[in-house]
């Protein structure tokens, strides 16, 4: 599935666009609107969803909905916003927009909207149910278990701990973590992984050794 993502904040972008690869979507990037509009005019067919950012130069994404409304009725468009007024999400969608999210945003929500736009089944796939030595993570029931016991994570920590699941064997930085769950905008300091590691690792029990300090740097998830 092709994906367009026309943000004009680069590491917004690129966040984004690294989530999308690691699921298996095609991403197609624009960095303002007119690159998102010769895009549009040209593989609009091609697209399975496009994400626009709001305010981008030369055309906002507002024109640039009316513009996919115009030729697609269908095609499922999600908004990004810095702006949370309720006028304008009733806005967007009254032009019709799919789904309205304001920034800052957990990329994982934002994975779970796209997920349900595209209506993919539970079903047609295996990838949404992982078992790493006993710890199995539902990623469609949002249901994480350990031997069969089902365990009491915050919203945050099953997060977390997905996060760390699908960069599996990678090293992961404190930043990279922080700003992957909660955004490049939060104001808080990287102690704030470290506490949310700590309270994963408890709740996990014997299995809270598969997260794996790297000294100086981060974790790493070694399911």
């Amino acid at each position: 599935m092709n994906i367009l993502i026309a943000e004009d904040e680069e590491r917004m972008r690129r966040l984004v666009k690294d989530f999308l690869v690691k699921e298996g979507y095609n991403v197609l990037e624009a960095a303002d609107g007119q690159e998102a509009m010769d895009i549009l005019e040209t593989k609009m067919g091609q697209l399975s969803l496009v994400i626009l950012d709001v305010m981008m130069p030369h055309y906002d994404g507002w024109s640039l909905l009316r513009h996919i409304r115009k030729k697609d009725t269908n095609l499922p468009v999600i908004m990004l916003t810095a702006r949370s007024e309720d006028s304008d999400e009733v806005f967007g969608l009254e032009l019709g927009a799919s789904d309205y999210i304001t920034k800052p945003f957990s990329p994982i929500v934002l994975m779970a909207r796209i997920k349900l736009l595209l209506r993919q089944k539970p079903e047609a796939t295996t990838s949404n149910v992982k078992d790493f030595q006993g710890l199995v993570i539902d990623e469609v029931a949002r249901i994480v278990t350990n031997n069969g016991e089902r365990l009491d994570l915050s919203p945050k920590e099953y997060e977390l701990l997905v996060y760390l699941a699908v960069n599996r064997k990678v090293a992961l930085s404190r930043e990279q973590i922080l700003n992957a769950l909660w955004g490049y905008d939060y104001f808080g300091d990287l102690r704030t992984v470290d506490t949310h590691i700590k309270k994963l690792r408890a709740k996990l029990g014997d299995k809270g050794d598969l997260i794996e300090t790297v000294r100086g740097y981060g974790y790493r998830f070694e399911g």
